[in-house]
């Protein structure tokens, strides 16, 4: 299971899966098990804006923590999305 990082931003663990290569870059949110079920999801934008499509057991302020972490971060993110042989930013 891919992470995006080593450390928890917000208590949770930023990462995708093997199989989410096929969509637009993204990013799941858990605490728990690194599994789409139950986690949150982000897709990230070219800009490094985010939208969530899942919010998983997010706290508002675990959301606003998150979503800025990955505006500050997202370039970084997506060499290693690419690098995974993930798919392009959404919406591009």
């Amino acid at each position: 299971m891919p992470k995006y990082l080593r450390d928890k931003i917000a208590n949770h663990y930023l990462y995708f899966t093997s199989q989410c290569i096929v969509e637009a870059m993204h990013v799941h949110a858990s605490d728990k098990k690194l599994t789409e079920k139950d986690s949150a999801k982000f897709f990230v934008r070219a800009d490094g804006s985010s939208v969530m499509q899942k919010r998983g057991d997010l706290t508002d302020k675990e959301i606003t923590t998150i979503q800025k972490f990955i505006q500050a971060n997202y370039i970084d993110m997506y060499k290693t999305w690419k690098d995974f042989g993930g798919g392009d930013y959404f919406n591009k």
